[in-house]
C-alpha cells in the first residue's frame, strides 16, 4: 500500500542531508567572518540613519512594496525528481498528503525571510511613526503572514494552469494588490487596505476556480520549477565544494569571446586561453563577479566614512578572488584538458593570473570611483592597498590552495 505521507518524509530526510552537507560548505569560516562583518557595518550605519530620517521619508511605500514582495514570492517546493514523472504518475490520486506536506514545508522555509524583514523593518517604523505602539507592527506581522500562505497557495494552485501567460499575468496581480494592501496598511489607511484585501480575495477565489477546472497535476512543470531551484542552489554550493550532478549552463557571448580570448598562439597560453573562455561563458562566474562589484560599488559610494569605504573595497575584492578560485576545479569532469600534451603547472599558473587581472580590475575600478567622488587619499590607498592585497592574497593563499588540490 503506498503512502505518500511517507514517501515524502524520505524524500525530505534525503533532502535535507543533501543541502545541509553543502551548507556546512558556503557557511565556511570566510563566509562567516564577511557576513558577520556585512551585518555588524550595516546594522551600525542602519542605526546612524534613523536619527537623521527625514520627515517626508516614505517609510509605508517602502515597507509596503518588500512585505508585498515577500509575500508574492511564495515557491512550492514539492521535491520532485525526473523519475517520479515515470513512477509517481500512476499514484496520483494517492499523492494528497505528499503534496499537503510539501506546502507545508515550502510555508515554513520561508519564513526565516519573512521573520528577517520583519525585524529589519522594525526599528524604521517606530522611527518614522512615534506615536504607534508595537500591537499595530505585530498586527501587520500578523497579516503579512496571512498573506504568505494565502499567495503559497494561490500559487500552487496556478501551477495546474499550463498556459504561462495566464500564470505571469495572475502573479503581477497579485503583487501589485499585495503591495497595495501593505502600503495603505503600514499608513494607517484601514479602509483602502480592505478594499484591496477584498480584491485580492476575489482574485484568490478566481485562481481556486481555475485549479477546480485543471484538475490534474502538471508533472513536468513541478519537476521542472524544483529543478530550477535546486540547481540555483547546486550552483552557489559549486563555488565553495565540488557539485558532481551539477548542470551548467552554457552561453555563447560571443563578443565577450572573442574579446577576451585574444591571447598569443602557443602551446604555454593553452590554459590561459581555457579559463578565460570558462569564465566568459560557463556557469555564474562572470554574473558573480559583476554582482559582487555593483554591490561593493554601492557600498563604497553610499557609506559616509572614507576608511570605511577602503575596507569594504578590500573585503569585495576577498569576495570576488575567493568566489573565482572554483574555475580551477570547474573542468574536473571532463578528460580533454588531461589529455593535452601540456606541463599542469601550466594551470595553475594560468588561473593565478586570470585571478590576479580580474582583482586588479576589481581595485582600479573601485579607486576610480574613490576618485569621481573626490575622495583622492582614498583613491591612492585603495589603489596600492588593494593592489598589494590582491597580489599577497592570489599569490599567497590562492596558489597554496591551488597546489594542495594537484
Amino acid at each position: 500500500m503506498f503512502d505518500s505521507h511517507t514517501f515524502f518524509m524520505k524524500r525530505f530526510s534525503a533532502h535535507l542531508k543533501e543541502t545541509s552537507r553543502y551548507l556546512r560548505y558556503i557557511f565556511n569560516g570566510h563566509i562567516a567572518f564577511a557576513m558577520l562583518f556585512f551585518v555588524s557595518a550595516l546594522a551600525y550605519y542602519y542605526q546612524q540613519a534613523l536619527t537623521q530620517l527625514p520627515a517626508n521619508f516614505p517609510t509605508a511605500l517602502l515597507m509596503g512594496i518588500v512585505f508585498g514582495g515577500i509575500v508574492s514570492y511564495s515557491p512550492v517546493r514539492t521535491l520532485l525528481k525526473e523519475p517520479d514523472l515515470v513512477f509517481l504518475i500512476a499514484a496520483e490520486n494517492k499523492m494528497q498528503a505528499y503534496f499537503r506536506n510539501a506546502l507545508i514545508y515550502s510555508f515554513v522555509i520561508q519564513l526565516y525571510l519573512v521573520l528577517l524583514i520583519t525585524a529589519a523593518f522594525g526599528p524604521l517604523y517606530f522611527a518614522t511613526y512615534t506615536d504607534r505602539d508595537i500591537t499595530f507592527y505585530l498586527l501587520s506581522f500578523v497579516v503579512l503572514l496571512i498573506f504568505k500562505i494565502w499567495n503559497l497557495l494561490a500559487n500552487w494552485w496556478m501551477l495546474k494552469v499550463r498556459e504561462p501567460q495566464m500564470r505571469q499575468l495572475d502573479l503581477f496581480v497579485r503583487v501589485l494588490l499585495n503591495m497595495a494592501v501593505f502600503y495603505f496598511l503600514i499608513n494607517g489607511n484601514m479602509i483602502l487596505a480592505g478594499i484591496a484585501t477584498l480584491l485580492f480575495i476575489i482574485v484568490f477565489f478566481y485562481d481556486y476556480s481555475l485549479s477546480k477546472k485543471h484538475a490534474g497535476v502538471l508533472w513536468d512543470l513541478l519537476v521542472q520549477k524544483d529543478q530550477n531551484r535546486m540547481q540555483t542552489f547546486y550552483r552557489l554550493a559549486n563555488m565553495f565544494a565540488d557539485v558532481p550532478h551539477i548542470k551548467t549552463p552554457i552561453k555563447k557571448r560571443q563578443w565577450l569571446v572573442s574579446l577576451v580570448s585574444k591571447v598569443p598562439f602557443t602551446q604555454k597560453n593553452t590554459f590561459d586561453y581555457l579559463y578565460r573562455i570558462t569564465f566568459v561563458r560557463s556557469g555564474d562566474y562572470m554574473g558573480m563577479y559583476f554582482r559582487l562589484l555593483v554591490i561593493g560599488g554601492l557600498f563604497i559610494y553610499y557609506i559616509p566614512n572614507l576608511w570605511m569605504k577602503i575596507l569594504f573595497a578590500i573585503l569585495f575584492l576577498y569576495l570576488s578572488s575567493f568566489q573565482m578560485m572554483s574555475l580551477y576545479q570547474h573542468h574536473r569532469t571532463i578528460i580533454w584538458p588531461e589529455l593535452y600534451p601540456v606541463e599542469e603547472s601550466l594551470r595553475k599558473k594560468a588561473i593565478v593570473k586570470l585571478l590576479f587581472q580580474l582583482g586588479f580590475i576589481q581595485t582600479v575600478l573601485f579607486s576610480l570611483l574613490l576618485l569621481i567622488m573626490q575622495a583622492y587619499i582614498g583613491f591612492f590607498v585603495t589603489l596600492i592597498g588593494g593592489t598589494l592585497f590582491n597580489y599577497l592574497f592570489i599569490n599567497g593563499y590562492v596558489s597554496g590552495k591551488l597546489a594542495a588540490k594537484q
